[in-house]
């Protein structure tokens, strides 16, 4: 899924890819027919001669008011808001997912949408080359200048990006699914969810096997499972990785303990 190239990618499957972890036995066909069914809904509100004021005003009304998609606030962190499926369930998710919804209703209609991944936010944008806007599907679709979205993603992150304009620039599909994974990594991992967590987390191995980091994380999920012998093998593949790691002598302390552990269960 997402070790093929972006342009490979089509988003709305692999968001029910992804969402699989939660729900094994997900077929996409019906998700894919609701979304179908929500483009041709909004496609009778809109016109082809209306703009892209007229097309942000008429989605977010259909979106936000008639059908009331909204950010989880009260339960911001399960995993339930990571998956599309419930996510068109319930009507509610995560900043990147309510985007999704955005990005691949907008598709359909033929409008131009991009995902803006904001550290700490996510948000859309709204460009045809004569209106560009930035709107925030978590918070009703609300739109946002440029400075006021790096206000936001300062606020949420606790640091100063007031000036970091790269922030604001389009992701690809295959970042934006990688976010999505590395949200409900985390997320399971927040409930200790081992299992779950180490399904994503081959996910993001398989994704980017040369990145150090996955294997890392996934050698310390194994260790928390007791895989002992797969949590050797994986910080092992990241010490080959980073041979100039800066944790590299915790991990080595870390691997000279467990393959005393492994020998001694042989």
């Amino acid at each position: 899924m997402l070790v093929c190239h972006d342009e490979d990618i089509a988003l709305d499957i692999a968001a029910l890819d992804i969402a699989g972890i939660e729900f094994p036995d997900l077929e996409a066909d019906p998700w894919l027919e609701l979304l179908d069914s929500y483009a041709n809904e909004l496609s009778e509100r809109v016109s082809q001669e209306d703009g892209g004021l007229e097309y942000i005003e008429k989605a977010n009304h259909f979106l936000f008011e008639e059908l009331g998609f909204r950010g989880n606030e009260g339960d911001y962190y399960s995993p339930l808001n990571s998956c599309l499926n419930q996510v068109l369930v319930e009507r509610t998710g995560l900043p990147i997912t309510l985007s999704l919804v955005y990005i691949e209703i907008s598709r359909r209609l033929g409008r131009p949408i991009a995902g803006i991944g904001m550290p700490g936010h996510f948000l859309v944008e709204y460009n045809d080359g004569e209106t560009q806007r930035y709107i925030d599907p978590f918070h009703a679709g609300r739109v946002l200048g440029g400075e006021e979205c790096l206000a936001l993603a300062s606020k949420v992150t606790g640091m100063d990006l007031s000036e970091n304009w790269h922030a604001l620039a389009p992701v690809s599909k295959r970042q934006m699914a990688l976010r999505m994974l590395n949200n409900l990594r985390a997320a399971y991992l927040r409930r200790g969810a081992w299992a779950k967590a180490l399904e994503v987390q081959d996910l993001l191995v398989d994704a980017a096997p040369g990145e150090p980091t996955e294997y890392r994380q996934r050698g310390y999920l194994h260790l928390q499972m007791r895989n002992f012998h797969d949590a050797v093998r994986d910080l092992e593949k990241y010490l080959s990785l980073a041979p100039d790691a800066r944790d590299k002598e915790d991990v080595e302390k870390r691997l000279k303990s467990l393959r005393r552990w492994v020998a001694g269960m042989n």
